[in-house]
């Protein structure tokens, strides 16, 4: 890997209290994962393929919690989440 590939990022956060990140490319499953939340820089293995510009967990996110993304509360799990995950309407309701 070069070190650009390394320095890539390939999700950001934009507020500490989000749960899930915006993909910036489309991720394989088993993935490693660059995900920008200011300055500071977070990795984790993406467990699920994510399409550029849908979100990704960060962390694990139970049944019936918010998802918050940009800070805001954009809807409730509608199943278990696992970190690495895909979040899109599979798994969230309003």
């Amino acid at each position: 890997m070069t070190d650009a590939a390394k320095d890539a990022i390939d999700a950001i956060m934009v507020s500490d209290t989000d749960n899930v990140a915006t993909c910036l490319r489309d991720i394989a499953a088993g993935a490693a994962v660059t995900i920008m939340l200011g300055k500071d820089r977070k990795r984790l293995t993406a467990a699920d393929p994510v399409p550029r510009g849908h979100k990704l967990a960060v962390r694990a996110i139970a049944a019936d919690d918010s998802i918050v993304k940009y800070g805001e509360v954009i809807g409730k799990a509608s199943a278990d989440i696992g970190t690495g995950n895909h979040v899109h309407i599979h798994n969230v309701v309003d």
